[in-house]
């Protein structure tokens, strides 16, 4: 199965599943689905950076500061969190990503989706898959804040990083 053939969860402003679809009609639908967000940091603090294949389905190429993905039909954010953090690092037997908010992305263009925000640390060697990962490194603070002007970042992931930034400061 391809992954435009995933069958995915269509959900209302509210996040209450109304429907499902394939994910490439999905896309292409413009209907609003759920995704998972995950902040990756080492044992030093790091965060994990990468650059997305050219071949991906959404913002290839661009950079990313989250791991992460669709969530499946039926499935639990949770379950996704975990799921496509191993998945996207390669690693087996990660600790459960934390929840820490949701927030509704809208790009002003018609993409819309619920985005579940998760944070993790991974002190086990990461092998990201080849086929979403063309690049990564775990970065310190300061080097992903300097680069935030200087790369191309995918525009959900920005947006969860400032929402990630500001839900720190209000948690002190």
């Amino acid at each position: 199965m391809s992954a435009a053939d995933e069958l995915l969860d269509i959900v209302d402003e509210n996040d209450r599943v109304i429907g499902q679809a394939p994910r490439g009609e999905v896309y292409e639908r413009g209907l609003r689905h759920r995704c998972v967000f995950i902040e990756v940091r080492d044992a030093e603090g790091r965060l994990f950076v990468h650059r997305r294949t050219p071949t991906k389905l959404v913002f290839p190429s661009l950079y990313d500061m989250f791991v992460g993905g669709v969530v499946g039909a039926g499935e639990a954010y949770d379950d996704a969190a975990l799921r496509e953090a191993e998945e996207e690092l390669g690693v087996s037997g990660l600790p459960r990503p934390e929840p820490l908010f949701a927030f509704l992305y809208d790009d002003g263009a018609g993409r819309t989706w619920w985005s579940s925000v998760y944070q993790v640390r991974c002190d086990l060697p990461v092998s990201p898959q080849t086929e979403e990962v063309a690049w990564h490194a775990f970065l310190p603070h300061d080097e992903v804040e300097r680069r935030l002007s200087d790369w191309e970042w995918v525009p959900d992931g920005l947006a969860g990083y400032e929402r990630l930034k500001a839900y720190r400061r209000s948690v002190g």
